[in-house]
């Protein structure tokens, strides 16, 4: 047989399939389409032999190639899909392909993550509720309770309801809702199923809001489904939760805090909560707090409850790189014995 420079891409393949044996050319032919496949079987039904030297040209080009550096000059969606498509049954690859395509490119409603929160607000009010509770179980929860804050009472409940009910929507649905918004926003400035809302959703947004659109919403809900209110409550944690934490826990979180607005969230805190704060700051540091309480004069509940939930964010923080745990006062869930 020739030697290696002088062989067809076909003639090096069918060589190089030839050293590997009978199985793992067979699972390479799997892979191959009918005309891939017929260019093999002709280079290689016309190979008699070949001699050593040509075997290790062919074997080092394969490396070569596989190994070089090189730009990889493939789009990886058409790759897959040929994959996929080849190596399992048609009704399977088109659902693990719309499956795997919900998670891939833009998150939806991407355009309306840089608009003001009251500029967004103000321009989809008007929306049938069931729109704006699709577009804000898309949004991050501190960005939708923003929004929701901007909303009328009856409209907040109206949304936060739909929302909590959330569950399949699909792919194209959202498509073309985000389609339209898109276009009306232009002049602002500048997606299968997706699984949305839900109560936790709900409970992210409430932990963000005030206490009394938070109060106002759940006494709300409360009245057309306990259930709902109740498991939304379960999902959420307050500011006297941070009671919980462990000694060591509190410190991390205290370390991130100053002591003025340590101080004025305690305005409130449980006597539980105080003394668990206390006994984990210097001797000095607790006096001077207690001290600072017993002086402190009314303040505005809005600015107490800013305090509280700036301090409740530095510990949802901590929880989430693991470095605290955060259980419901009175929870008797996940306790160490």
């Amino acid at each position: 047989m020739a030697d290696a420079k002088s062989m067809t891409g076909p003639q090096k393949a069918a060589v190089l399939l030839l050293t590997m044996g009978e199985d793992f050319t067979a699972d390479i032919f799997r892979q191959l389409d009918d005309n891939e496949i017929r260019q093999l079987g002709r280079a290689m039904s016309r190979i008699q032999a070949v001699d050593p030297e040509t075997i290790q040209e062919v074997l080092k080009e394969f490396v070569g190639e596989v190994t070089s550096p090189t730009e990889l000059r493939v789009k990886g969606d058409a790759f897959l899909k040929g994959v996929v498509s080849r190596a399992i049954t048609d009704d399977r690859a088109e659902g693990l392909l719309d499956d795997i395509g919900s998670d891939i490119g833009p998150a939806p409603f991407e355009t309306l993550r840089d608009v003001d929160a009251k500029v967004l607000a103000n321009f989809i009010r008007n929306e049938h509720p069931q729109t704006v509770a699709l577009i804000m179980a898309h949004l991050d929860s501190g960005k939708a309770a923003e929004i929701l804050s901007e909303f009328p009472e009856q409209l907040q409940i109206d949304v936060i309801m739909r929302v909590a009910e959330l569950e399949t929507v699909p792919h194209q649905v959202i498509e073309e809702i985000e389609q339209v918004l898109r276009e009306e926003i232009t002049s602002l400035g500048t997606v299968g199923a997706q699984k949305l809302g839900g109560a936790q959703t709900v409970a992210e947004i409430l932990n963000q809001v005030d206490q009394t659109t938070e109060n106002a919403i759940l006494s709300r809900i409360e009245e057309d489904k306990m259930d709902l209110a109740n498991e939304i409550r379960k999902l959420m944690f307050v500011f006297d939760d941070l009671s919980s934490v462990d000694d060591r826990g509190m410190r991390s979180i205290l370390k991130e805090v100053n002591n003025e607005e340590l101080t004025m969230a305690l305005k409130t805190a449980s006597q539980d909560l105080k003394q668990k704060v206390l006994s984990n700051v210097s001797e000095r540091a607790a006096e001077m707090i207690r001290e600072d309480l017993e002086v402190m004069g009314p303040v505005r509940l809005s600015d107490v409850e800013k305090a509280q939930q700036a301090i409740l964010r530095v510990a949802k923080k901590l929880e989430a790189e693991g470095k605290v745990m955060i259980g419901k006062s009175g929870s008797k869930e996940d306790v160490f014995v």
